[in-house]
């Protein structure tokens, strides 16, 4: 077959031909979705963050709290620097008992608006405020009883109490006879030679109870419930 001058023709086969080939196949796209994917997600990130820290602070404003225990006045029952888990639902469902181990509000404490206490919630959980120095002790007395020490035995309305959670060889100065006021209670802590509790402030108001304490979390070697 005659060809005319510049219209070669290729087999499909020929090298030529390959090459054209190559040149116009289109660029690979197997990347694509994945960048994609990448740059949704980190649009999203911002939103995810925010999320997650929104739930932190409500958990640790109205469900649980992981506190840490300063002193030794809860001694032998929880050491020093102890983390506990706080319930902070326990006492609106429910009614604080004889032995259970709770955290409350200082004696300078003001009761907080709802914004308030988010606020500062959020402050603490970020680190750019302390948290506020709560004191934790067990509930010996329930309102309206009588409660006194003789003998180094605390007597509930004249009855013996039996204290199981005491260090042995523990020592107590005699107190009271002292009546609990309504919708409060008498708290002690288990080194009764060496804790501030109601036997030095009084009894404590419920308002200012923030939950029950029913699990010591840190360090691992002393996990047990409360």
């Amino acid at each position: 077959m005659h060809q005319l001058p510049g219209n070669e023709i290729s087999s499909p086969d020929s090298p030529e031909s390959e090459a054209a080939e190559e040149v116009i196949q289109p660029p690979p796209t197997e990347d694509l979705p994945r960048q994609s994917e990448a740059w949704a997600f980190l649009k999203e990130l911002p939103f995810l963050i925010v999320g997650a820290l929104i739930v932190a602070v409500l958990v640790k404003s109205f469900l649980i709290q992981v506190f840490y225990i300063p002193s030794g006045s809860m001694l032998e029952t929880l050491q020093i620097d102890d983390r506990v888990i706080v319930n902070k639902l326990s006492y609106r469902i429910g009614e604080p008992a004889r032995g259970h181990v709770v955290v409350f509000e200082p004696e300078t404490f003001e009761a907080e608006s709802l914004v308030s206490k988010v606020a500062r919630n959020l402050l603490e959980s970020v680190g750019l405020r302390t948290p506020q120095s709560d004191l934790i002790k067990r509930i010996i007395g329930l309102p309206g009883e009588t409660v006194q020490i003789r003998d180094n035995t605390v007597l509930i309305n004249d009855l013996p109490l039996d204290e199981p959670y005491l260090p042995p060889n523990i020592r107590m100065r005699d107190f009271g006879p002292e009546v609990i006021p309504a919708d409060s209670y008498f708290v002690m802590g288990d080194n009764r030679g060496s804790s501030r509790d109601s036997r030095v402030f009084g009894a404590i108001d419920s308002g200012r109870i923030v939950g029950r304490a029913f699990s010591i979390v840190w360090p691992p070697s002393n996990w047990a419930g409360l």
